[in-house]
């Protein structure tokens, strides 16, 4: 029998893996950007759209071995991760391409627990205590497991801390690099991928498949009742209004009903993201809702505070000026985002105990989320987590 060339056994695990039902989700992604075969690549590797194989550590796989690999990379893909996670691979290289290789891998398997079809290769991360865990759990454990090295650095799997190596290579220079613009069209490119692959799993009964396409392009909740409900869950007094102040909401509808009041809501903090990374559109689209907020609730003061890698002097609103936080507030940052800082002007700040902090960004934050200690919503613009609080993925 000929003997297959390695493009040729990288077809053939393209065709095996859209043909069967547990991975045919795949067959969108895979079809995305460009799948090669190269010299000069230990592994493997993908920027968030195109996949490279090493010739060398592909001929030395097994069939079922190239298969999981081909999957992996097109994982990487599918998840986003390259795009949403490099804020991690700043602060450490080895945890980052760990964490993500810990949750792909144990998808993979869980899609396919007979190796029907893919086999993990020797080394590959698994470890059933991150199972349900998300990319920057995972990283926060090993971050502190492996003793906080930090730093970028190339995207070879490091090993040492005797859980072994990263799979592939990542492009997180190149991710960094796409404007939001191509970030969000890449998204979207993603999404109609998945939707493809699901029609497909559908056809062939590929019910684990299509349930993890259900999960990854669920229709985003509408993130202004959630940040509604989360402030007024806080409150007291809902049940009295006012007929002083006329309900906004029906008025464009010639209703005139009376405002409900929160009479026992403490002062609350936003917190807005002024980074360089926040365009003046994001901040404006921010202010609105939160004078929308204290239409929905009546907090007793309202702090808004800017912050990048420092806060600056908060502006600080009474009830009676909360119609002009939109047109009075001076936007204020253009450096890093590091939203410690706040906590550390929170902590630093006598007299003040917010009944709710509300922090505005688009969560690519270079360190960790702080921990507030009272009732705290992170509205974000991206698909990042934050690991403390509520998280309300905001759409822009």
């Amino acid at each position: 029998m000929r003997k297959l060339t390695p493009e040729q056994t990288l077809e053939k695990a393209h065709i095996q893996l859209m043909r069967s039902p547990e991975f045919c989700l795949l067959s969108g992604i895979i079809m995305m950007g460009e799948s090669t075969m190269e010299e000069g690549i230990p592994t493997a590797y993908t920027d968030g759209v195109n996949k490279r194989y090493g010739r060398e550590f592909m001929e030395g796989l097994t069939e079922k071995g190239r298969n999981f690999t081909v999957a992996h990379e097109n994982f990487h893909v599918l998840l986003k991760q390259i795009t949403t996670w490099y804020m991690l691979w700043e602060k450490d290289a080895q945890c980052a391409n760990q964490a993500m290789d810990y949750v792909i891998n144990l998808m993979i398997r869980d899609l396919d627990p007979d190796g029907r079809v893919v086999i993990p290769p020797e080394g590959v991360l698994l470890d059933e205590m991150f199972r349900g865990w998300d990319t920057r759990r995972v990283f926060d454990y090993l971050y502190k497991e492996q003793g906080g090295k930090g730093g970028k650095g190339g995207n070879e799997g490091y090993g040492g801390d005797g859980r072994g190596d990263s799979l592939d290579n990542h492009g997180w220079e190149e991710a960094k690099e796409l404007t939001k613009k191509e970030v969000k069209e890449l998204g979207e490119a993603i999404d109609e991928a998945i939707r493809q692959g699901s029609i497909l799993a559908g056809k062939m009964a590929g019910n684990a498949a299509r349930e993890l396409a259900g999960e990854l392009t669920r229709p985003t909740v509408d993130w202004r009742a959630l940040m509604q409900e989360f402030m007024t869950s806080f409150c007291a007094g809902r049940d009295s209004a006012t007929w002083r102040r006329p309900n906004r909401r029906w008025l464009a509808q010639d209703i005139y009903l009376p405002s409900p009041i929160a009479e026992s809501i403490g002062p609350v903090v936003v917190a807005i993201d002024g980074s360089g990374s926040i365009v003046p559109a994001v901040i404006g689209m921010f202010l609105s809702h939160v004078r929308l907020m204290t239409e929905t609730v009546t907090p007793e003061k309202v702090y808004i505070v800017y912050w990048d890698t420092r806060t600056y002097e908060p502006e600080v609103y009474e009830p009676s000026q909360y119609d002009l936080i939109p047109t009075s507030t001076k936007p204020q940052g253009g450096g890093g985002t590091d939203p410690t800082c706040v906590k550390e002007w929170l902590d630093n700040t006598s007299g003040l105990t917010p009944s709710v902090v509300l922090v505005l960004t688009d969560g690519y934050v270079f360190g960790d989320f702080p921990e507030f200690g009272v009732p705290t919503l992170w509205g974000i613009t991206s698909d990042v987590v934050a690991t403390t609080g509520t998280t309300v993925r905001i759409e822009t």
